[in-house]
């Protein structure tokens, strides 16, 4: 009776951290991602100068696919059940291959400022199918943090545009994108319960790479032409934006639900902003700033209004299942 009445005790207050630990980490890994996400939108637009959209993203996945197949071999991770095998193939096609090349096409018909409005659609996709088919729901402060972030978006996208940046293919090539980025999230969500961050990303860039083959003779003829700059750029985006920030991106979705994740990458818009001033040079303008600070203003409200509702019981141990 005595060693009950101590050890029960002593078991929540040392598991009690645990869940607040997690939560840290699953936002830090959110916070890396969407810093090397803004910065491919950076090297995209760089290297697209010199390597085709194709191309481009066949050199990307390549690098990427090395470095992740290196640290799977020395984690030995192991291989996910075969019910699982189809799923990850559709999200290395949709996701890994054509995201990456309708995004790099865009980009070159597309101003930076439309890009980001267009593509960042994607969240709202998010939280809508993941209310519906994850059953994660749509709370209050949820849909108004995305409220608040896409207009912010919208605000830096009509803040970035040139006159005449735009043409429709360009505008269907980013809503496409968004579709397939949103579409593989939902799909990602459930694998992510039985399959690591890491050999998730590594067996999805593996199949997005073998998808974009077809590119590889375009590749071999547009490298000898390209700048060092450029092969710089897409070594960089395949090594920090791809094997990097997508495992964190996975390692974040396996511990938050996705509707709520997916808001944080209304950071994207405004990082981007930041780091072509830093890097390209490009002047912000006022509007953009303000932009920003509504995406920041809606992230805020999304990420952090109402964190007591986790705290019940039942909620908890749901949670968990995800």
């Amino acid at each position: 009776m005595t060693t009950d009445r101590i050890t029960a005790p002593t078991r929540t207050t040392a598991d009690a951290p645990a869940p607040r630990r997690s939560a840290r980490l699953a936002a830090g890994a959110a916070g890396l991602t969407v810093v090397l996400w803004a910065s491919a939108f950076v090297g995209i637009r760089s290297a697209g100068h010199d390597l085709s959209p194709g191309a481009l993203a066949l050199l990307r996945l390549l690098v990427a696919s090395i470095l992740l197949g290196g640290m799977v071999l020395v984690r030995r991770e192991p291989l996910p059940a075969r019910r699982d095998l189809p799923r990850i193939v559709i999200i290395g096609v949709i996701w890994f291959g054509a995201y990456n090349v309708m995004l790099n096409a865009a980009e070159q018909r597309v101003d930076a400022g439309t890009a980001s409005m267009l593509v960042n659609v994607s969240p709202i996709l998010i939280a809508l199918i993941a209310g519906v088919v994850l059953r994660e729901g749509l709370p209050k402060s949820l849909l108004l943090g995305m409220l608040v972030s896409f207009s912010g978006v919208l605000v830096i996208g009509f803040g970035s545009s040139r006159g005449g940046g735009a043409d429709f293919l360009g505008v269907v090539l980013c809503f496409a994108s968004a579709v397939a980025y949103a579409s593989a999230v939902i799909i990602q969500k459930p694998v992510l319960t039985r399959v690591s961050a890491l050999q998730m990303t590594f067996l999805a860039c593996a199949v997005g790479t073998v998808a974009c083959l077809p590119f590889a003779p375009q590749l071999m003829h547009e490298i000898p032409k390209a700048h060092t700059s450029a092969l710089a750029w897409a070594i960089y985006l395949g090594a920090a934006p791809t094997a990097v920030a997508f495992t964190t991106w996975a390692y974040a979705l396996a511990r938050t639900s996705a509707g709520r994740l997916g808001v944080t990458t209304y950071l994207v818009p405004p990082i981007s902003i930041l780091l072509g001033w830093l890097m390209l040079s490009e002047t912000p303008t006022w509007v953009a700033v303000g932009g920003g600070l509504l995406c920041l203003g809606g992230v805020a409200v999304a990420r952090f209004s109402g964190r007591s509702v986790p705290a019940s019981p039942k909620r908890s141990s749901g949670a968990a299942a995800d």
